[in-house]
């Protein structure tokens, strides 16, 4: 035994210093290797459950822009097999019911557009399944036999004629709708998406419902007669948001005038699934529309014919979505959003019995059942997203995206935290620090806050804070109050009181991590994109604490928005019309503290942002600038709300570390 210690001891020291040195050999995370991530999404199992199809979307760094390919891959695992190709985007992968097709949509050539496009499974290049002179939104197959279904928008004049110079001239927007712009989409028509079916080898779609409404999120029914589609057809659909759920006939020729109304709550419902039998629909809803996207988001079934609907998880204080039923129709499975996380849950069709399948510290973002099988698209807080077969209460891996990427990198230390707001209420959140880090060190640190602000921070890649980590930075990521993930009474508190108890909670955050003894307090940065970047705005108007801030598509002057943006009727609802209640505007608009900014800010959007649209950014960098204090205005032509090519996402990061090395370290 003496001489057995000393070996055990060579062992375990050979063995840490091995672990040491590999660390050391891996490098920290840039913007190139951001750049070179992949996203994998849009989950699909065959119907005879020995595939799985997907997406994957990347960045074509040459030309600039992204690209999304279909791939399929093996239930047992294996390699992957592309379905799409490299010289164009393909999305929306369904499988036929026979097994031997796999669809997707896709648009090749800069003029094409969208279509369904069919892949052999046995091989062969894809094929052009429709030629609908508008393009395809949306397309599902039959569950019993070769038909689709589409959502096609109403096709415009100069759509169904072969005069193709004609079609490219511009035109004037006619505007006559209250909800007439929509980011991404630009000024909003009376052209509506509606339902369609075809069979292939057709040339015409028969159309299946109509009117001046906007039907979505459709499904068929499992024996294929009907099809329950999501829509809004009160008489002002502008001025509200009460979609219901309805049924079609897939054999009707009318146009949709005879429908069936499944659901009736005044407020918002939709996801509908059906049970195996064909008598029932589970669908999200929302109980308190006047809350707006405060509201508890509850699992709900009825009868498919119609009738008195029961909410099945009413006790359930946590958001659901993406409900599906298992094969016997016993259970409903659905995501659940709780406290930094989003797992698998299911509920017996009474109600009773709610239970966690798959947990973890995980983020589940999508999943499909068949045939008992499970499988879930999911990633933790140091790996993206990938496809897992959950068995025998394990996932195991079927998709390896990134690694090849992420295995040289150092990973960050990322931990979640809990601390209490200056009024007492608790507030939880991450850390993510340096892979170095060291607890007898004080760091630079950035509040980097989140979008919504209904939303939460969870146990999911984040790049953004991983690249601040890996520049040294010790990165909060807080979900305060408006936050999802916590409960209804959470979220609403920040209801018309925007920069109120959001504040003093990310504040306390920060007071938690320098009493922690990480979080340098002459060193500290605020940023954040959309509602991070409006928040973001509020603490900079509070407080001179911080060094360097980054408002990204932010807003400023609320009134100004008003008519601009595309939220008319969630800001009447929250705000009050602006003419008649200012006070409620104003009282929240940062843009009027605007002077009692000292804090050096990087102001940055797109240009056609109609979300939020840069006039905000614009009014509080032409305010800081004439004040003489420091600020930038970054400008990114023919962008939206989020950032899209490449070149311009690699400039913002690189201006992101620029701002904060220049001010901060």
């Amino acid at each position: 035994m003496n001489n057995r210690i000393p070996f055990l001891a060579l062992l375990f020291f050979s063995a840490f210093f091995s672990n040491l040195h590999a660390q050391d050999s891996k490098k920290s995370l840039t913007i190139d290797d951001i750049l070179k991530l992949k996203t994998v999404q849009e989950v699909q199992i065959s119907p005879d459950g020995k595939w799985v199809a997907y997406t994957v979307s990347e960045n074509d760094l040459k030309k600039d822009k992204g690209l999304k390919r279909v791939y399929m891959i093996s239930f047992s695992g294996g390699e992957a097999i592309a379905i799409s190709g490299k010289d164009y985007s393909a999305s929306q992968p369904r499988w036929s019911p026979d097994n031997k097709y796999l669809s997707f949509l896709a648009s090749k050539g800069e003029e094409e557009k969208t279509q369904v496009w069919t892949s052999n499974r046995l091989g062969g290049d894809a094929e052009v399944l429709s030629k609908i002179p508008q393009g395809v939104e949306a397309h599902e197959w039959s569950p019993v036999e070769n038909k689709l279904m589409l959502v096609l928008t109403d096709p415009k004049p100069e759509e169904l004629t072969t005069d193709k110079e004609d079609d490219k001239k511009a035109k004037p927007f006619v505007i006559d709708r209250r909800q007439f712009k929509r980011d991404y989409i630009g000024y909003l028509d009376r052209y509506r998406n509606h339902l369609y079916t075809l069979v292939p080898g057709d040339s015409i779609a028969t159309q299946l419902t109509s009117g001046d409404f906007d039907d979505s999120d459709p499904v068929w029914s499992p024996d294929g007669k009907r099809i329950a589609f999501v829509s809004n057809r009160t008489k002002d659909p502008d001025g509200n948001a009460d979609s219901n759920i309805w049924i079609v006939d897939a054999a009707n020729t009318d146009k949709g005038k005879k429908l069936t109304q499944v659901t009736t709550n005044p407020n918002q419902d939709d996801s509908p699934t059906w049970s195996p039998d064909g008598k029932s629909i589970a669908y999200k809803t929302v109980l308190d529309g006047k809350i707006l996207w405060y509201a508890g988001e509850k699992l709900a079934i009825s009868p498919a014919s119609g009738g008195k609907a029961e909410v099945l998880t009413k006790d359930l204080d946590r958001n659901i979505s993406k409900p599906k039923f298992s094969d016997d129709g016993n259970s409903i499975y659905f995501l659940l959003e709780e406290n930094g996380t989003s797992v698998l849950a299911a509920s017996e069709i009474g109600g009773k019995n709610s239970k966690r399948v798959v947990t973890g510290d995980i983020s589940i973002a999508d999943y499909d059942l068949n045939m008992g099988q499970i499988v879930t698209l999911s990633g933790t807080a140091d790996r993206p997203n990938n496809l897992y077969a959950y068995e025998k209460d394990t996932l195991r891996e079927l998709t390896k995206v990134n690694d090849d990427i992420l295995e040289n990198i150092k990973k960050p230390k990322v931990e979640a935290i809990k601390f209490k707001s200056a009024d007492g209420t608790p507030v939880e959140g991450f850390v993510v620090k340096p892979s170095d880090f060291k607890a007898s060190k004080k760091y630079p640190t950035i509040l980097w806050l989140h979008g919504g602000p209904t939303s939460q921070y969870d146990f999911s890649f984040d790049s953004e804070p991983q690249l601040f980590a890996a520049n040294g930075y010790v990165v909060l990521l807080l979900n305060p109050r408006g936050s999802t993930g916590y409960g209804e009474d959470f979220s609403k508190a920040l209801f018309a009181d925007w920069g109120g108890p959001d504040y003093k909670d990310v504040m306390a955050g920060v007071d938690y991590a320098i009493d922690q003894g990480y979080a340098d307090p002459d060193k500290l940065a605020v940023g954040g994109w959309s509602y991070g970047g409006i928040l973001t705005n509020y603490v900079i108007t509070k407080t001179d604490r911080f060094k360097a801030a980054i408002s990204g598509a932010s807003e400023a002057l609320y009134r100004a928005n008003y008519g601009h943006d595309h939220y008319q009727l969630t800001w009447e609802m929250e705000l009050g019309l602006p003419w008649e209640n200012a006070k409620a505007w104003e009282r929240i608009s940062p843009y009027n503290d605007v002077a009692k900014i000292v804090t050096p800010t990087l102001w940055m959007g797109g240009s056609d942002d109609w979300n939020v649209p840069i006039l905000n950014s614009e009014q509080m960098y032409m305010g800081m600038k004439r004040l003489g204090r420091k600020t930038q205005l970054i400008v990114y032509p023919d962008e939206h709300h989020g950032i899209k090519r490449p070149s311009f996402q690699k400039d913002r990061m690189e201006r992101y570390l620029a701002w904060l090395k220049k001010y901060v370290k």
